[in-house]
């Protein structure tokens, strides 16, 4: 196994097992609230999994039309997640506001 696919994996363990713990614990407790989750949102290992899903399942582009092959391709991923981590983390990521559109 290379460095590469060992560190996807050990990345995609992390994830798992924080998303089991806090399932079971929901589970337990339906009641519990959670409210220290924000420090697990930023995480490497959880940015990733997410960007690898959003890749995997062909994400659409978001309100700023910017696309998953435009990311990959001029901006870089690594360089996309680097910043959105360091926005998550300095508490400055502030999503536009979307547009509500009513479908009949």
């Amino acid at each position: 196994m290379n460095v590469k696919k060992m560190t996807n994996y050990t990345n995609n363990v992390k994830a798992q097992e924080l998303w089991k713990t806090l399932y079971l614990c929901a589970k337990e407790s339906p009641t519990r609230r959670f409210h220290a989750l924000y420090d697990k949102i930023y995480r490497p290992d959880i940015l990733w999994e997410a960007w690898q899903r959003v890749k995997r399942k062909k994400g659409s582009g978001g309100v700023d039309g910017q696309t998953i092959e435009q990311i990959v391709s001029e901006y870089g991923e690594g360089k996309f997640l680097n910043e959105l981590y360091l926005e998550l983390k300095d508490r400055r990521y502030h999503p536009s506001p979307v547009l509500r559109t009513y479908i009949p």
